[in-house]
């Protein structure tokens, strides 16, 4: 398994000040900035496109930059984000008509490519995909919007896409989003994943790296465990 990565999805911070939001949560324990990246089309939400990337690329910012695209078709937004700085590009498969050649246009352009799974969307998608990705973001939310709760059925859902991983042999991260708080993501780690997404539980809370701490102690006493 991948060593813990605490994600937290900037769709939360004070966006008045998100420069200064990015790099006090860097410095309080989080290792990527994810970027949720909504379209009013394929999700009923409209958020930040490329330009908030570059704009902290070019504040300083050197963590990873994991961009989630919820946005349809998603093939030409994809270069955008890459000249922008981003290190990870996520799409949904039902947002292109050719995934492979997604997932070949995000490589080719020097970036790591993940496949985003809903929470109705069947693990089976990946028999053909997990030879070529470097990332399984599974939704533990319907996406579109922030603050939602932890679907349980998740869990489940975990547990067979790390038994995939595994069998692959191939160094591929299993990332959650949704719904993960420092109460929950022990029982998430326990079922295979190991890059967490966390939005409104970090940055709505008065002490990031309080909240931050606790969950990295409780994924390491899941895995330990």
């Amino acid at each position: 398994m991948q060593p813990t990565v605490i994600a937290p999805s900037i769709l939360s911070a004070d966006f008045a000040r998100l420069g200064e939001e990015v790099d006090t949560v860097l410095k309080a324990g989080a290792e990527w900035v994810h970027f949720d990246v909504m379209d009013n089309h394929y999700v009923p939400n409209l958020t930040i496109g490329p330009l908030i990337c570059e704009a902290l690329r070019k504040h300083g910012v050197l963590a990873p930059i994991d961009v989630h695209l919820m946005v349809e078709p998603v093939d030409c937004i994809i270069p955008d984000f890459a000249k922008a700085g981003a290190s990870i590009i996520s799409f949904h498969p039902e947002a292109s008509r050719h995934v492979h050649r997604t997932v070949q246009l995000i490589r080719s352009l020097g970036c790591q490519a993940g496949i985003v799974l809903n929470p109705a969307t069947p693990v089976e998608v990946l028999d053909y995909l997990l030879e070529e990705i470097d990332m399984v973001l599974l939704m533990s939310v319907n996406p579109g919007f922030g603050g939602q709760a932890f679907i349980p059925s998740t869990l489940d859902k975990l547990r067979r896409v790390r038994g995939m991983i595994d069998a692959s042999g191939r160094a591929v991260r299993l990332e959650i989003d949704g719904g993960v708080k420092a109460d929950n993501i022990g029982e998430i780690a326990a079922a295979g994943a190991d890059t967490f997404v966390a939005g409104s539980a970090i940055f709505n809370a008065p002490d990031y790296a309080d909240v931050i701490g606790r969950m990295k102690a409780a994924v390491g006493a899941a895995r330990r465990g």
